[in-house]
């Protein structure tokens, strides 16, 4: 299977981002499997033109965008991207829209295709701290997911997509103090597993992993 793996580059004021180290760090290849890497910018629209560009070039079988979720403490497998861009800090390029649609008249929401909840099972086993979440937030990250499962319904639809949101590196808790981090390294760990689960199977796993609030 061809892997295509996104992580954006650095924004609101850090010197680096997690998403970006991490991806850097893969390997070009996981047992057959082969993983393309490459950067998005933290600019709204123009990460999609990007990201469109990398899919019709590379064709891959799953796609796994990845970014930083200061103050979440696991890796966070994303289940639904939504059609509304609402930023509460401004990108790259000093876009902030709020209340904009994504794509104006898409679907309200799209859903990862992903087996999400066997990745989070397959991340827990493995040690790696890992958790089911329903919101991908209102920034660039959710701009992309949604941008990507567009492609999905519109261009691709053998194409496999999802979103991992991961936390600070422990080097910006400096920056960021009283927030949890997690090494690069485990981080690392957590996406071979992630793209592992993926890439082996295309059913989910039937567990109760929601929430109440």
């Amino acid at each position: 299977m061809r892997i295509l793996v996104t992580g954006f580059d650095p924004f609101g004021g850090e010197p680096v981002n997690p998403a970006l180290e991490a991806i850097r760090r893969l390997p070009a290849t996981l047992g057959a499997h082969t993983i393309e890497r490459r950067p998005l910018p933290t600019l709204f629209h123009r990460s999609l033109e990007v990201l469109g560009d990398a899919v019709r070039t590379i064709r891959p079988d799953i796609l796994l965008c990845i970014g930083q979720a200061g103050g979440r403490s696991a890796l966070s497998i994303e289940r639904v991207a939504i059609n509304v861009d609402d930023a509460r800090i401004a990108d790259n390029g000093g876009a902030a829209p709020i209340d904009q649609p994504i794509v104006p008249g898409g679907p309200a929401a799209y859903f990862t295709n992903l087996p999400l909840k066997a990745m989070v099972q397959g991340l827990s086993e493995a040690g790696i701290p890992a958790k089911l979440s329903n919101t991908a937030g209102t920034f660039v990250c959710n701009h992309v997911f949604y941008g990507a499962m567009h492609l999905v319904a519109t261009e691709f639809p053998a194409l496999r997509a999802g979103f991992i949101h991961i936390p600070f590196l422990p080097e910006q808790v400096a920056r960021n103090p009283g927030q949890p981090s997690m090494a690069v390294e485990t981080v690392v760990a957590g996406l071979l597993k992630a793209i592992e689960v993926a890439a082996g199977r295309t059913d989910d796993i039937a567990v109760a992993d929601g929430a109440t609030h």
